[in-house]
Order: C-alpha cells, then sequence, then structure tokens
C-alpha cells in the first residue's frame, strides 16, 4: 500500500487499485475490509504500533523529549507520513488508529512518573499538547521537525 501511496494522491487510492497492486479479486478486499478507510486503520494500527520503545531515563522531562523525538523521526519517514495523510483523509477511524499506540506509549509515561511520586498531566491534555502540534507539523505543513523545535515543544509543555 505504501507504493501506491507513493505512486499518486491518497484520493485516487481504492480497494479495487489495492486488489490490482495485490493481484486478487476486489470482493476479497470488500468482504475483509468493506472500505478503503478499514483498511486503511488496519494498516495504520499496524504501521504505527509498538515501534516506539517507551523510555525510562528516571525523569519526566527526559523520558518525553526522547519520546517525542522518537515519534517526529517516525513522522519524517516517507512511507509513514504518506500513510498519516491518507489515514487522515480518509476518516476518523484510520486516524484514531494511527495515533491509538503513541497515546497508551504516552500514558505510560505519565503513569511511571506518577509511580516515582512525581506529578504528570493527564494523557488527553499531554497529547493535544504534544502530539497534535507533531501531527499538524508533519501532515499540514511543509515546516521540519528539526531536534531543537521538538526540545522547546516539551520544555513549553512542562513549563
Amino acid at each position: 500500500m505504501t507504493e501506491l501511496l507513493a505512486d499518486g494522491p491518497a484520493e485516487a487510492l481504492t480497494l479495487p487499485v489495492i486488489a490490482d497492486r495485490a493481484g486478487v479479486h476486489p470482493t476479497t478486499l470488500y468482504r475483509r475490509w468493506g472500505s478503503t478507510a478499514d483498511l486503511l486503520a488496519d494498516v495504520a494500527t499496524s504501521r504505527f504500533s509498538g515501534d516506539l520503545v517507551v523510555p525510562d531515563t528516571g525523569s519526566l522531562r527526559d523520558d518525553l523529549k526522547r519520546w517525542t523525538m522518537d515519534v517526529a523521526t517516525d513522522l519524517t519517514d516517507p512511507d509513514g507520513l504518506a500513510l498519516m495523510r491518507a489515514a487522515v483523509g480518509s476518516g476518523a477511524g484510520a486516524s484514531r488508529a494511527c495515533m491509538a499506540d503513541r497515546h497508551a506509549q504516552l500514558a505510560a509515561i505519565l503513569d511511571r512518573e506518577r509511580a516515582r511520586g512525581g506529578t504528570a498531566p493527564e494523557v488527553e491534555w499531554a497529547a493535544d499538547a504534544l502530539l497534535g502540534p507533531l501531527m499538524y507539523r508533519a501532515v499540514f505543513t511543509n515546516n521540519s521537525l528539526e531536534p531543537s523545535w521538538v526540545d522547546d515543544l516539551v520544555e513549553s509543555f512542562l513549563a
């Protein structure tokens, strides 16, 4: 699928096009997924799950900086970015699939800080403040995700 996303616009990605590239009949894909959005949700879940290690540096600040930089690095991968853009364009289900594992990772970092006796914000607030700008910058702009910008984002969040 990433080859198809690289070959043309996400709008041209349909189950018949994917089936043709895979060498199967379109009904095979329709039977399993029903729509391009459902297929994208499964691909996004597979692609964006489990590929980041949740850091444990002993410091919330350092954990967030390392994790956020890892997310930014993942978002600069052309195949991952193409999939993210296609998922966002296909609807809420695929978009949420892209973020589910990131939320779980962030929750683990915040829970660990609380277990150490520190204070940490709720995961939704942290996701809005950290993932929101990363995703916006990667998906909707041509601005880069430079390490200094990512560090500043975390510092601003923790201030």
